[in-house]
């Protein structure tokens, strides 16, 4: 069985193997609805990141989530009153979820094979979904084909990139040992337990993978969120919780350590257009602090 195949099969089949009874899963979704409603640390998380679409969501536009598990990114949408239908390979939650009133449309899907015609949804929003992929590019590419106007990706930030000391030393390790790095850089290569490589994101890599087919911009803005703890995710996201007071230290001292550019953010958003935004989307942008990349014209595409 190839790697790409057995990972398809360990993640549709994972939500089953987690909840193997129709009560877990009623659970699950309850638990999430309760966390939402009393605003909770772990609801704090989630909305932060859901929270980068802000420049997006102004006007009235349809919206495509994918590996969207729960259905949960869809319904922030949903809430909003847009036009949105949740995937995922799973299909133990959505239905679920839909039962629940957590959001309205959803579809089976593996992301390297979308069932959707060209330019179906004017965005296309995956969260903490890219990193699963056996063939993430495969999976971007088929995001920008059923995508009008442009994709959005979060994911955990490479940092080499963004870390010249980090990179310095990995290329003067690297010319006398390239195994050496590793025992330092635990992560430097990581795997999923399906047999899935990890991807992260890097603008460099999105600008390439962008300005290579032709596409006109990409739009990047990064935060500090990796403050997941199960001991303390049900507690409120408040100053009543001490628990949340020291996150909210941390989330301060990583800000800091970021403008001072002593680290990268740990979650990059990357928005790849299919074409270049109008004024009232480039202004929003602007006001969340995005970093905008337009990129020139390829001279010898016409000939």
């Amino acid at each position: 069985m190839t790697i790409e195949k057995k990972s398809h099969e360990a993640h549709s089949g994972w939500f089953d193997s987690q909840y193997a009874t129709a009560e877990a899963q009623k659970n699950a979704i309850e638990r999430w609805i309760r966390e939402r409603k009393e605003k909770t640390i772990n609801n704090w998380i989630h909305e932060r990141q859901l929270e980068l679409t802000a420049p997006f969501t102004e006007a009235k536009k349809s919206w495509l989530t994918v590996g969207d598990g729960y259905g949960f990114d869809a319904n922030y949408f949903y809430d909003k009153g847009l036009d949105v239908t949740a995937t995922d390979i799973a299909g133990t939650f959505l239905p679920l979820s839909r039962s629940y009133g957590v959001l309205d449309k959803f579809s089976i899907e593996n992301a390297e094979k979308l069932s959707f015609a060209d330019q179906s949804f004017d965005y296309v929003f995956c969260k903490e979904a890219y990193h699963h992929f056996p063939r993430p590019y495969l999976a971007v590419y088929e995001m920008i084909r059923v995508a009008r106007e442009a994709v959005i990706l979060v994911e955990p930030h490479d940092p080499i990139s963004k870390m010249p000391l980090l990179l310095a030393m990995r290329n003067l390790m690297d010319r006398f040992d390239t195994t050496l790095l590793q025992k330092y850089w635990k992560n430097r290569y990581s795997f999923e337990e399906v047999g899935n490589y990890v991807f992260k994101l890097s603008e460099r890599e999105m600008d390439k993978l962008a300005n290579g087919i032709g596409l006109p911009a990409v739009a990047f803005k990064g935060i500090n969120n990796n403050y997941y703890d199960p001991a303390i995710a049900s507690e409120k996201a408040d100053d009543s919780s001490p628990a949340f007071r020291k996150v909210k230290r941390k989330l301060a001292f990583h800000n800091a350590l970021v403008k001072c550019s002593l680290m990268p953010s740990q979650v990059l958003c990357a928005v790849i257009f299919k074409k270049m935004p109008d004024a009232a989307v480039q202004d929003a942008m602007k006001r969340e602090g995005f970093e905008f990349h337009v990129f020139p014209p390829n001279p010898y595409a016409s000939r």
